[in-house]
């Protein structure tokens, strides 16, 4: 069960300032709890703590950091229940979706730990020519100082967790603005990281509403600024973020590709696009929102799928065997229905699904969705997937190319030659093959191009935004 109230973290102290964000039970609709809600004076104190803790956190020995992640791992596997619980109601993700998010928490934790003892250096030869004979370089990586992070509701664990985490390993202080939608599970790892020895003001959580959150973005003590969630608001902060370093991890319409050999595996191939596009009532920015079919067994293909998708449960996240949960808000399920209802007046036809009840969209599949609409061309981030049939590899990977957007897409095919030239010429991030898009762990780049945002997530990666090259030149003395 959720606590009556929850504090926000201010430098490392526990602050029950007050109670006044509400935050609901998105599945009964009902307030679950409450949370203290920080202005911009707390998110002053906040920034300025982070501006002390810089040297000595970046003084505290690569092992101490080390033990302070590992301090996290433990306790999360200790309230790994109470984790996916509250999960489960703040964000209504089905509670099995909710599990596996926590694993993930651990296994991104448990990344960090492990990459805090070796962000490295490198011997530079500088003898290039007789100008630089007798001098010898070396390299090594600092800490870049205060960190803003701002993450958001859809993975409120997992992907603040991957901001945090490798902020601990390098040595990092921060301010994480959780969305304020789902702020619990951000400070209950708050709560784990108040129990070390970080010095003090290394990290703040503070839930704030977006538009008295500008500090955030604009002030000019961080450093860096590390955003997830829409492309919309990403960019715009971006634009005022001044002279700081910026990482985005935006949105998506992601694609998947099944190629005309995969006949004989058809059912694997329909179990995970079912996965893909359907699992976390399809709020993912890797969620399968397009789904191109060969001609050749686009037939077959079809009916398995429209059965797969009408036998997911919806209903109730806290019931195991629920797979679809409620959207994170009544308006976000209007926004999706409106799309829906928009390609059909156009000549789409819903071919399973397709109704709505407040918050409850049931898993849709639609074919013949026309490549100007809304839920063609933008991201659904709802339990909605599109179907169409393409004749040649060479057109489906145009039309995957097709959109502003370019995080991940999933290529089904057992042709070498075309696994590679999907890899050569598909304008992502990352290209699964032989699964969905939606395919993520917690330590591979991850990232997107075009409108789905810059830079990479994933621990090594993070730690390459959050730290910055330093370079040392020796003269060796002459004889």
């Amino acid at each position: 069960m959720l606590k009556e109230a929850y504090p926000y973290y201010l430098a490392n102290q526990a602050v029950f300032a007050n109670t006044d964000l509400e935050v609901t039970d998105k599945y009964s609709g009902k307030v679950a709890t409450r949370v203290a809600l920080a202005d911009a004076k707390a998110i002053d104190q906040a920034i300025g703590a982070a501006v002390t803790a810089t040297k000595p956190l970046r003084e505290m020995a690569p092992f101490q950091r080390q033990a302070v992640l590992e301090h996290c791992v433990a306790r999360f596997r200790q309230r790994f229940d109470e984790l996916a619980e509250a999960l489960c109601i703040e964000a209504g993700k089905p509670i099995n979706d909710s599990k596996g998010e926590v694993t993930r928490l651990i296994d991104t934790f448990r990344v960090a730990a492990e990459e805090s003892v070796r962000v490295d250096g490198e011997i530079v030869n500088l003898e290039i020519s007789a100008r630089a004979k007798g001098y010898q370089g070396f390299s090594k990586r600092v800490p870049i100082g205060p960190c803003s992070f701002i993450s958001p509701f859809n993975f409120p664990l997992n992907l603040a967790a991957h901001k945090v985490a490798p902020a601990l390993a390098v040595g990092c202080p921060f301010v994480l603005k959780p969305a304020s939608r789902t702020p619990i599970g951000a400070l209950i790892i708050g709560e784990v990281l108040a129990e070390t020895d970080l010095p003090k003001g290394a990290f703040s959580i503070l839930p704030a509403h977006r538009d008295g959150a500008d500090l955030f973005t604009v002030d000019e003590r961080f450093k860096l600024l590390s955003f997830t969630g829409s492309p919309a608001v990403g960019w715009d902060l971006k634009a005022k973020a001044g002279k700081k370093k910026v990482v985005l991890e935006l949105g998506g319409n992601a694609a998947a590709i099944v190629d005309r050999d995969q006949g004989a595996r058809l059912d694997y191939v329909v179990e995970r696009l079912a996965f893909g596009a359907y699992y976390q009532s399809g709020q993912s920015c890797i969620g399968v929102q397009r789904i191109l079919v060969h001609e050749s067994v686009y037939d077959a293909l079809r009916s398995k799928l429209i059965a797969k998708v009408r036998s997911l449960k919806m209903g109730d996240p806290k019931d195991p065997n629920t797979f679809v949960g409620p959207m994170i808000s009544v308006s976000e399920s209007k926004r999706l229905s409106g799309w829906m209802d928009a390609a059909v007046r156009a000549g789409a036809t819903i071919v399973a699904g397709g109704k709505v009840d407040g918050a409850m969209f049931e898993a849709t599949l639609l074919e013949d969705v026309g490549r100007d609409q809304d839920l063609y061309r933008k991201e659904a981030f709802g339990p909605v997937a599109i179907l169409e049939k393409f004749t040649s590899f060479e057109d489906a990977l145009a039309r995957v190319n097709d959109s502003d957007f370019g995080l991940q897409a999933g290529v089904f095919t057992d042709s070498l030659a075309h696994a590679h030239r999907a890899w050569d010429e598909l304008e992502v991030g990352g290209v699964i093959i032989g699964d969905v898009p939606s395919f993520r762990v917690d330590n591979m780049p991850y990232g997107g191009v075009k409108d789905s945002g810059l830079g990479r997530e994933g621990i090594r990666y993070a730690i390459e935004d959050m730290t910055e090259l330093r370079l040392m030149v020796v003269r060796k003395t002459p004889a």
